[in-house]
Parts: C-alpha cells; sequence; structure tokens
C-alpha cells in the first residue's frame, strides 16, 4: 500500500486511489466541483488542484493516482492562486444571481469564492445569455447561466438511474447543459440532481423559493416510504410556519450511508414529507367525542381488564402495523401478548404490491417487516392477521385493536364499516386520518417518524435510528408512550420510560438485538444478527449487556 505525505500527514491507502481521497483519509479538504465519490471522474472543473513535489505544474488530486514517497501540498501560494484563477474562469459568464438564489447559503461557488476567489475581477465584457427557469419534469427547474458544466447531473443520469436524459449542447462559452429532445427528466430519482448540483444551475421545484437554508433545522433519521430505510436529513422549521401554510417541513435530503443508500433516494421518498403535518389525528376521541388522554387511558386499560381470561384468548385480536419503530412493537407484544395474554397478536399481513427496482425502491412499502419478523411479530413464525377479519365479521373475535395499520386500505370501507357495527370493542391508534380512523370506537393519535425516536430494521437486516426533529403534532403521543401509559395502568411491568430504555430491554430479551444501544447504533446503523446468535458478538454479547445494566 503506498505511503504519501499530504500537509505534512503521513497516511497509508490502497493501490489506485487518488490523491483526493487520500486528502480525506488524511483529514485534508480539497474543493471539488466535478468530483463527486458517487459517480466516475471527469476532471474538468480543475478547482481540486493541489501541489505536488517533483511536478513543475499543479495537478488535479480528483485525477492523480498516489504513489509511493509522494509528497502533497493541498495549500500555499501557488495552490490558491492556481485556484483564484480557475474561479475567475468559472465566474467570468456567471450571473449575480445570489440573493434570488435558492442554492445560496449551502452553495460551493460562493463558500470557494470567499475561499480563494479574485475580490478585483476583471472581466468587463457582456455576460452570455442562457436559457434561465427552464423546466426540465416534474421537479426539476434549470438555470442554465449558473451551470458550470460539472457534469455531475449527466453522469448521475448515465451512470446510477442509467436514463441518459442529460447531456451537454454546444461548445466553448456557449455549452449548457440540458435534456435531449423528446425526454423529461421524470425519472425516480431525478431529485438526486438538485443534491449533487454544486451551483443553483438545478434547483427543486417543489423547495423553489420556499425558505432560506439557513432558517432551517435539520434532524437525522430513516426513510418510512419502504423497507429499504434510507438514511435522510429532515430539514424544518418551527420560527416560520408561514412559509409552507403551516408545514413544518420544508424538504428531505438523502443522508449517505454506504451500507444502505450510499448518496441517494428516490423521489417517492423525498416528497412524501408532505404528509407528516396534513389530515392528523389530533386528540383522543371515542365515538366521534374528543377526550383527554388520562381518560382514555384509564377507560381503555378498565376494558381490557374487565375482559375474562378465557376470551382474551379467542375473542380478542390485535393488528400492529410494521411501519411502527421497533420499540413500539416490542411493547405492543409485552402488553397485549405476554402481560394480557392475549394469543391473537401479531404484525403479519401479506404485502401489498408496490413498485421497486434493483437501485433503492423495494415492493414492500413498510419501513419495519424485518423488525417485526426479529420480534416473532411477523413471518413464518407469526400468526397470520389476515383471518381474525373475516373472524370479527362472523362474530368470534369481539375486541378489535389496531395500531398504524388501515384496514380500509386493505380490505375496503365498508368491510371496516360492518367491522364497527359488530365488534364490542375497536380501537385504532395511528396517526392520520382514514377509513379506519372514521369507523373505529375508539381513536388515539400517535406521533410521526418524525416526532419521535426509535428504530427500524430495513430489508437487509440494518438496525437504523430515528432522531426526535420535533414534537408531535396537537395532543399526538408516540405509540411507545401510549402502551407504557396503558402498561402502567393494568400495573403490567413497563421496561422503561424512555425509548432508550426500551431498546435495552429488547435487546436484552431478543438475541438479533443483543448487545445493541442507541449510542452503539450511531447515525449508520449496526446489522441485527438474522441467524438468530445474537447481535455484536453473539449470545456471550448478550450476557455482557445484561451484566452491564444490572
Amino acid at each position: 500500500m503506498p505511503k504519501l505525505t499530504i500537509d505534512g500527514k503521513t497516511v497509508e491507502v490502497g493501490a489506485g486511489k487518488t490523491v483526493i481521497q487520500a486528502a480525506e483519509q488524511a483529514g485534508c479538504f480539497v474543493p471539488r466541483y466535478c468530483y463527486h465519490p458517487g459517480l466516475s471522474i471527469a476532471g474538468n472543473c480543475r478547482i481540486c488542484l493541489v501541489a505536488v513535489e517533483g511536478q513543475k505544474k499543479l495537478q488535479i488530486a480528483c485525477n492523480t493516482q498516489v504513489s509511493d514517497g509522494m509528497v502533497v501540498h493541498t495549500q500555499g501560494e501557488p495552490v490558491e492562486q492556481g485556484r483564484a484563477e480557475v474561479l475567475e474562469f468559472l465566474l467570468a459568464n456567471h450571473p449575480l444571481d445570489c440573493p434570488v438564489c435558492d442554492q445560496s447559503g449551502e452553495c460551493d461557488l460562493q463558500n470557494f469564492y470567499m475561499a480563494y476567489g479574485r475580490y478585483d475581477p476583471r472581466f468587463a465584457e457582456q455576460k452570455v445569455r442562457k436559457p434561465k427557469a427552464v423546466p426540465l419534469g416534474p421537479t426539476v427547474m434549470l438555470d442554465a447561466e449558473r451551470c458550470i458544466l460539472c457534469s455531475r447531473c449527466v453522469r448521475f443520469t448515465d451512470e446510477v438511474s442509467r436514463t441518459q436524459e442529460f447531456g451537454i449542447f454546444n461548445r466553448g462559452d456557449r455549452a449548457e447543459v440540458g435534456i435531449y429532445p423528446g425526454k423529461t427528466l421524470s425519472n425516480p430519482y431525478a431529485g438526486n440532481v438538485v443534491d449533487i448540483c454544486p451551483v443553483g444551475a438545478l434547483t427543486d421545484r417543489d423547495f423553489r423559493f420556499k425558505a432560506r437554508v439557513w432558517y432551517l433545522s435539520s434532524s437525522p433519521s430513516v426513510c418510512p416510504g419502504c423497507s429499504k430505510g434510507c438514511n435522510i436529513d429532515i430539514h424544518y422549521t418551527l420560527d416560520r410556519p408561514h412559509l409552507d401554510d403551516g408545514a413544518r417541513v420544508m424538504r428531505l435530503k438523502p443522508r449517505v450511508n454506504p451500507e444502505v443508500n450510499q448518496w441517494w433516494m428516490c423521489d417517492e421518498g423525498r416528497y412524501a414529507y408532505k404528509a407528516i403535518d396534513r389530515c392528523r389525528i389530533l386528540k383522543p376521541r371515542h365515538r366521534g367525542r374528543a377526550l383527554g388522554w388520562e381518560t382514555a387511558v384509564l377507560e381503555l386499560a378498565g376494558q381490557l381488564a374487565r375482559i375474562e381470561p378465557k376470551q382474551r384468548e379467542e375473542s380478542v385480536a390485535v393488528i400492529a402495523g410494521t411501519n411502527l419503530t421497533t420499540e413500539a412493537l416490542y411493547l405492543a407484544a409485552r402488553l397485549f401478548g405476554e402481560g394480557l395474554q392475549i394469543r391473537n397478536c401479531s404484525a403479519e399481513l401479506p404485502v401489498l404490491p408496490g413498485s421497486h427496482d434493483e437501485l433503492l425502491i423495494q415492493a414492500d412499502k413498510n419501513p419495519n417487516r424485518k423488525g417485526a419478523e426479529l420480534l416473532g411479530l411477523a413471518g413464518e413464525k407469526a400468526r397470520p392477521a389476515e383471518p381474525w377479519i373475516q373472524a370479527a365479521l362472523d362474530g368470534k373475535i369481539k375486541s378489535l385493536w389496531v395500531i398504524g395499520e388501515d384496514l380500509a386500505a386493505r380490505f375496503g370501507e365498508e368491510t371496516v364499516k360492518q367491522l364497527a357495527e359488530k365488534l364490542e370493542l375497536f380501537v385504532y391508534q395511528g396517526s392520520h386520518e382514514n377509513g379506519t380512523a372514521a369507523q373505529a370506537h375508539w381513536v388515539l393519535p400517535s406521533a410521526v417518524y418524525a416526532e419521535q425516536a426509535g428504530t427500524f430494521v430495513n430489508c437487509d437486516g440494518r438496525v437504523q435510528a430515528l432522531t426526535k426533529a420535533f414534537e408531535p403534532l396537537g395532543e399526538s403521543r408516540p405509540d411507545w408512550l401510549i402502551l407504557t401509559a396503558l402498561l402502567t395502568r393494568l400495573e403490567l411491568p413497563a421496561p422503561g420510560n424512555e425509548p432508550a430504555k426500551i431498546f435495552e430491554a429488547l435487546a436484552a430479551a431478543h438475541a438479533p438485538f443483543a448487545g445493541m444501544t442507541y449510542e452503539r447504533l450511531g447515525l449508520q446503523g449496526l446489522p441485527a444478527r438474522l441467524d438468530g446468535a445474537g447481535g455484536l458478538g453473539g449470545p456471550a454479547a448478550g450476557a455482557a449487556a445484561k451484566a452491564e445494566r444490572k
């Protein structure tokens, strides 16, 4: 493995690596426009100039392979002078759009100009005019004057989405990026070209003129749109609800995780944020009448306690959705299965067909089916929940508690209406108004993924943490808190009063999670032991984790 020195730091890298990759490993930042770790090397922007001892000219770090004994300088007068001259050329025809550009505040052209640029521009001629505000498709807008021809968008559609919509047309200072005739930018990953555009040439039509980025807060999370579990950042504002009709979330952006989604996310997940604040259930209610949480928990706990043990085994069913956090699923099993001895407690429902591809999008649109399987609530070892609907219609099931699963979407609104007429107790615990919430006797408002901490397990068995971005809307509560309140009211043992403690109890009880904690999961997650041998080192790790807690 070659050893080289970068800014006085010795670093050893793999053969075939480039100087820019070695610099990142050494903790030395090299500016870049065309270079992106998820794309092929173009080497056309020239901003990544570095000095290599023994070379007369400056070299581009993105396309210079390392060699043993190489000495590289990423700073210094010659390097900064070279970068300043590159920027002068890039800005020769660039419009002064910063006050109205959506990229302002997160623009690499702005940032690198402040670091390396000339403050006395010498170009006084008329700038070349190019098309502005050109819709390329339903989600992306092009401003060709702002484009610096880095070709990231071209390489993305050639190499990642493989839809080949983008090209560079004309020559010299008239060259511009655009869409091939007869095509539109409408592939399922189109929004990623906005993420990788280093300037304001490609902007998101949904986010356009909505908010300045310096007004936004960011919280890491996991996309709940399908079982892939793409890592995301939630960009939101609580101080300026007028920016988008009271909505708190302004946009979602992909967060890098090499083991899951790399640098990308699909547009279906990207724009699903709009549902977070729409059509939400805001208060507990009983047959249409709003009431407080204390009353709701007291009444429901009383009704559950009054059901005879024999009846609980035969005439009560609990259906949990696989969109719940692992902590909520675990508590549902603790409350209904272990605590109340309800035999019919499951999350096993057929996967509804959905779109899928070979890149990220999964046919299973539930973010935590694998988590339910690892807890024994779904999969081959779980009791199928679908027959309980017919059993309820036949009068065999008297009480039905549904958590996070819209039965109307699966079985039809007429079926749910008949259930409401047949059942003695029908509870819906969920976040949004839907056909099930409209018919249920009791409705308990749940928080959405952005309003709570917890975990999802993706289709590959990777356990990933959600972080709480903001407080639940209205009087809604996280499912783990609702279930903990019921456990406490029924005088059943509750594993903890916060998600981290619940997860520790879950990890101690279930081998695939053994030894895991929120701290160990971090922002990248950890693989569960799908062979049942225990996470993070097998059964011994689980025993060590239990001893640690004692």
